[in-house]
Formats: structure tokens, sequence, C-alpha cells
């Protein structure tokens, strides 16, 4: 009979596996695109503008992060998205100015800032590479400053293929 396989890598109760995807705030992510609310696509009158956020119906992005942009080459007045914020914080999670992957971007800078490292003290420390979730490359970076101040060592990846990336001398 043949002999068992150990898995040793997972067994390793010495290395910590970080996986971002673990953190991913949960609830969609609209894009809220203005340029339908200006003159032609481009030019935003006041008034106009002012009576299309009125008698906008906001309770539809209840619960869900917003990322408020203009896909024309319109110059739109710092005051207008203001204004849409204005109407949208009663419903949503988050408003931003930007594109979905700057929403990404804003929620991981907070997930990672709030992030208690200190269990992590010492540690070697593995940051899973693959995910599922739309996860940015600027959440890794941060998290990696966050937790080189304290790890032993840290490296990117799977267990059983991991990129080594930094070990405290």
């Amino acid at each position: 009979m043949a002999e068992e396989i150990i898995n040793r890598v997972a067994n390793n109760t010495k290395l910590f596996t970080i996986d971002l995807e673990d953190y991913y705030p949960e609830g969609d992510r609209i894009l809220f695109d203005i340029k339908d609310w200006l003159f032609e696509g481009f030019i935003l009158k006041e008034k106009d503008f002012r009576e299309s956020v009125s008698n906008y119906d906001w309770s539809q992005y209840q619960n869900k992060y917003v990322a408020l942009h203009c896909s024309t080459d319109a110059i739109i007045p710092g005051w207008a998205y203001l204004l849409l914020t204005t109407r949208l914080i009663p419903f949503t999670k988050k408003v931003v100015v930007g594109s979905l992957e700057n929403i990404e971007t804003i929620l991981f800078t907070h997930i990672i800032d709030k992030l208690d490292v200190s269990e992590y003290q010492d540690k070697l420390l593995i940051i899973k590479g693959c995910s599922n979730k739309p996860v940015p490359e600027s959440a890794y970076i941060e998290l990696i400053q966050k937790l080189q101040p304290v790890a032993k060592s840290i490296m990117y990846g799977e267990a059983c293929s991991s990129v080594p990336l930094f070990k405290r001398k």
C-alpha cells in the first residue's frame, strides 16, 4: 500500500496567507454618467441641470457604490459633482468621482488603513495574488507598505509557488 501524501505547505502553521479578496466590500458598483444631463452632451446649463437633479429618483442607488463621471470632454464645474453627491448620500454606501476602478482603490485604501497588522508581527506572510474579484493593484502596494514594518518575511502568490518580496535582516 502506498504511503499517504502529506501536504506540508498546507499544514505549515508558521505561514500566514493574506487574501485581499476576503476584504472585498459587497455591493453593486454603478458608473453614473452625467453627459445625458448636459446640453448636447457638452454644456452644463445650471437651471436645467438642477431641475434634472431634483426630478431624479435617487432611491435606485440604495446600498450601492457610485462613481460619478462624464464620458464626454465637457468641462464640469466642481459644484455639479457635489450637488449630485448631496442627493446620493442618503442612499449610497460610497460616492466617488471617476471610474469603477476609483471606487475599488478608495475602498481598499480605507480598508487597509484600518487593518490591524499587529497579529502579523514577526510572521512569515504570503500575499495571495490571484483574485476573482476586482482587487486593484494599488491595494497590494498599500498592503505591503502596511505589512513590511511588522512582518519577518513577505511573499506573493500561493504557498506552493510564491515569489519572495521582503525578508527582514
